[in-house]
């Protein structure tokens, strides 16, 4: 299960990265495709102007002299825009007046009309030459575009040979079919270098995620075997403090225990042989006696139920069936009440550790319920499901306030809640006031005997 929620978070990873990657290629290819269009369209428009500049610029310099174009130079302008090669390569052309006047066109019926003063003729009175690709909706260009939807506009100055003066502004038309191809041929180049680039990328991040998820899965491996040592331990810690509980039970018995019952018996000889004597209250002695007698008698009896709660019954040899009716009867036995047992595919044998926290568990919750809910209607239920074994201990009494309970560490529900985890099981107290109280335990049925290593 573990394997494929990895192998699902890598996939789910290296998707992500994929549609990251893919989107950012496609930006990065349309910024680099535009630019390359605009690039290319700018360095053909300036070559272009000066090409055109170099053939046009001598028959329109009549118009610094005498603000007007020479009928021979409109002549020899019609020479150069036909039956040539700058009139193969140029479709059409405009000479343009600071007022927006055209003073030349190839269209002869354009000439002299005045339009409206475009951003990019006036960057081009301004000395910079502007080349774009136009989609002829301008009114000047009515008649081109009855031929074309599409063309490269170019505006270049024209300048005074004496005075670098602009004097003009040369505006001509290419058509788009050699630039498509160029543009096309860089675009190309550009997103095979843009996917190419992206498939490194991609290989880069696959790798470092695959590399990323197997030092998570080493250190998943890694943290398994430390938890897997210190359930060992824990399962250990849990053998021994119940031997050591018994230790310390058969200790109290065997050595403050006796000492305590062999002064009672000589109090009751000192008492019988005192009894006549009197002291200075008025009171014999052998009244005296019997109340030391009595206190004495009282604090074994203590003594000898602490030693009994500290010591488990011997259930080494018991299965967790057994365990669980051992733990209900003692508690009848010494409650007087009874408590209903249910169980269902419980397994015959458990660990030695889930024995001791099983009988410790049963033993607290049901004195807890005795003692805050009165014992009414206390049930156990005992059931295996995916390897761990699941105990329910209920009552009917009046119920509590679970939450406050909880946060207040109460001994006895911290005490069966550190019993049930240090095992790797967890634990649950559902109750409320006058609704009785549910304790849910789970126990995993793999813990170690304290033995093993």
């Amino acid at each position: 299960m573990n394997l494929l929620a990895r192998l699902s978070l890598v996939r789910l990873l290296l998707a992500g990265g994929a549609v990251i990657l893919l989107a950012g290629m496609i930006a990065v290819g349309t910024w680099v495709g535009s630019e390359i269009e605009n690039g290319v369209i700018s360095r053909a428009g300036t070559v272009t102007s000066l090409y055109v500049d170099s053939l046009v610029s001598a028959h329109v310099q009549s118009l610094a002299d005498e603000g007007k174009l020479r009928d021979a130079d409109r002549a020899a302008l019609d020479r150069l825009l036909s039956g040539t090669p700058l009139g193969q390569h140029i479709v059409a052309f405009k000479v343009w007046a600071p007022d927006g006047r055209i003073l030349y066109s190839s269209n002869p019926a354009l000439t002299g009309r005045q339009f409206a003063m475009k951003p990019a003729l006036a960057g081009a009175f301004a000395g910079q030459v502007h080349s774009n690709i136009a989609d002829l909706a301008e009114p000047e260009n009515e008649f081109e575009s009855k031929r074309w939807s599409r063309l490269i506009e170019t505006y270049a100055p024209v300048r005074a040979v004496n005075t670098g003066a602009i004097i003009a502004v040369s505006e001509f038309y290419q058509t788009t079919d050699d630039l498509a191809q160029e543009v096309g041929a860089a675009r190309l180049r550009s997103w095979v270098f843009v996917g190419a680039a992206t498939l490194v990328m991609f290989l880069l991040l696959a790798g470092l995620v695959r590399h990323a998820s197997n030092t998570i899965s080493t250190q998943q491996g890694q943290n398994e075997q430390l938890h897997e040592r210190v359930r060992r331990a824990a399962a250990r810690t849990t053998a021994l403090n119940e031997r050591f509980l018994h230790r310390i039970a058969a200790d109290l018995h065997d050595g403050p225990g006796q000492d305590l019952a062999l002064a009672l018996l000589r109090m009751e000889s000192l008492a019988e042989t005192c009894s006549a004597c009197a002291v200075s209250e008025g009171r014999p002695v052998g009244e005296e006696f019997r109340t030391v007698h009595s206190a004495l008698q009282s604090a074994l009896a203590d003594l000898r139920a602490v030693a009994s709660g500290l010591r488990l019954p011997e259930i080494d040899g018991l299965s967790l069936a057994d365990t669980a009716r051992r733990a209900a009867r003692d508690y009848e036995r010494k409650a007087g009440l009874h408590v209903g047992l249910e169980m269902d595919d419980v397994p015959e044998d458990g660990p030695l550790p889930v024995k001791f926290t099983l009988y410790r568990l049963l033993q607290e919750s049901l004195a807890n319920g005795r003692r805050h809910g009165g014992g009414d209607g206390q049930r156990v239920t005992l059931r295996r499901l995916n390897g761990e074994l699941l105990v329910e201990v209920a009552d009917h009494g009046k119920g509590f306030d679970a939450h406050t309970a909880m946060t207040d560490g109460h001994l006895g529900i911290a005490g069966m809640r550190q019993r049930v985890e240090i095992l790797g099981g967890t634990f649950s107290v559902e109750s409320a006031p006058g609704e009785g109280t549910l304790i849910r335990a789970s126990l995993p049925l793999a813990a170690l005997e304290p033995g093993d290593e």
